[in-house]
């Protein structure tokens, strides 16, 4: 008898909750995609592209739609003979730096035995070598950077959007769409940038329960059995992403453990209580995840907002943060961050869905500013940051979820 053997009681295509899967069409994002469309339009009128920046929380749809639209666009363009249409897809995680970003752009048109290496070349050549390619491809190329926000200097930001203006191009025209997961990223870019790259501009708001319903819908249909899925099972699932920063990746890999775990309980149905199982176990492995990739101060200064948070202080703006933050690292024998590289790590914490952030705007006297209150389950926090808790010691407000742990306390730190 064979130890493994073929199941096929709960899905029809499992693969269809996966992330890198394509549905033939985006639902709940109409108004985007309009807006989306009408920004590419003039590359299939033979014209220079537009620079577009598309900006939203993580599992929006951002990068979901560029990928829809970027694939009809090719397959239209392709019907026009004066159309000749290349596009590519860059992540940007992991690269740091616009250096990074041009060897890989260079590569990208070159072949395998023509690379070059990431290292060692002035970055005035590597952009040379980057014009080159362009014009060496010619036509229209549209080159996108998912999650720039990795990225800590602007100047490719700069220098591929006014490539053909500044006299770098002459038989490529660019247009550059960039991503970002980080509201606040448009705001630190340099003023030459912004005006260059942000020439269309587009928010993907957080999806809410109805959107993701109608996602889950359209995936179940394709990945389930029929009639294996009870009828609570896509609301809670669309109830508890829109709960969850309105993030459709979230609902959709909860929908999928909840399906595996039908399939491990060896059933042909899939229940609420999968779906309340599978969150808890998707929440406990994301928190953990999250925290275990910050740095000592990313631990820091989420404890920080925690003991605000338990203590009923938050939202709260970064300027109210800092004393507490501030004494945490004192007591964990640090320098302190400046301010702004603080906010940066509350805004890493937002964008890991670990942290929600509020815009506020009070006008001309009060101004734009940003508050952040926590957004995940408390004791799972404290349990994912025992380490920070040990270093600093124990606050009290978080000593009730500790179960009796033989951690010091903060009295014990300014004691000694």
């Amino acid at each position: 008898m064979p130890l493994f053997e073929r199941d096929t009681e709960i899905y029809r295509d499992r693969d269809a909750l996966r992330e890198d899967y394509q549905p033939e069409e985006l639902v709940g994002r109409d108004e985007e995609l309009r807006t989306f469309q009408a920004a590419l339009q003039p590359v299939i009128n033979g014209e220079q592209p537009n620079n577009i920046f598309l900006y939203g929380k993580t599992g929006v749809g951002k990068t979901a739609a560029s990928r829809y639209l970027l694939g009809h666009l090719r397959e239209d363009a392709s019907h026009y003979d004066d159309i000749h249409l290349t596009v590519v897809f860059l992540n940007c995680d992991g690269l740091t730096s616009s250096y990074q970003i041009a060897t890989r752009l260079v590569n990208e048109f070159r072949s395998e035995s023509n690379q070059i290496s990431t290292t060692g070349y002035p970055l005035g050549s590597v952009y040379e070598m980057l014009w080159q390619e362009l014009d060496d491809c010619g036509g229209t190329i549209i080159i996108v950077l998912d999650e720039i926000d990795h990225v800590n200097d602007d100047s490719i930001l700069y220098q591929l959007p006014r490539a053909r203006a500044n006299g770098n191009l002459d038989a490529a025209k660019v247009g550059l769409i960039g991503i970002s997961n980080d509201f606040s990223f448009r705001d630190d870019l340099s003023p030459k940038v912004k005006s260059s790259l942000c020439e269309q501009e587009i928010h993907f708001p957080a999806y809410n329960a109805k959107n993701l319903r109608a996602i889950l819908e359209q995936r179940a249909k394709v990945a389930f059995r029929e009639g294996v899925l009870s009828d609570e099972v896509i609301p809670l699932c669309a109830a508890y992403g829109a709960k969850d920063a309105g993030d459709a990746r979230q609902s959709i890999d909860l929908l999928m453990k909840a399906g595996d775990l039908a399939r491990d309980d060896d059933t042909d149905r899939i229940e609420e209580e999968h779906v309340k199982r599978g969150r808890r176990a998707l929440e406990r492995g994301r928190i953990k995840e999250g925290i275990n990739g910050l740095t000592e101060h990313g631990h820091l200064v989420l404890y920080s907002l925690l003991t605000l948070e338990l203590e009923d202080e938050t939202p709260i703006r970064s300027r109210d943060v800092r004393p507490r933050y501030t004494r945490f690292t004192e007591l964990a024998n640090r320098d302190p961050l400046v301010p702004r590289r603080m906010r940066d790590h509350l805004s890493e914490l937002a964008m890991l869905g670990i942290v929600s952030v509020t815009e506020r705007n009070e006008g001309r006297r009060g101004g734009t500013y940003r508050e952040y209150a926590l957004d995940m389950d408390v004791g799972l926090i404290v349990s994912a940051m025992r380490d920070t808790i040990e270093l600093v010691g124990v606050h009290e407000t978080v000593e009730p979820f500790l179960d009796g742990d033989k951690t010091s306390t903060l009295d014990d730190f300014i004691e000694q």
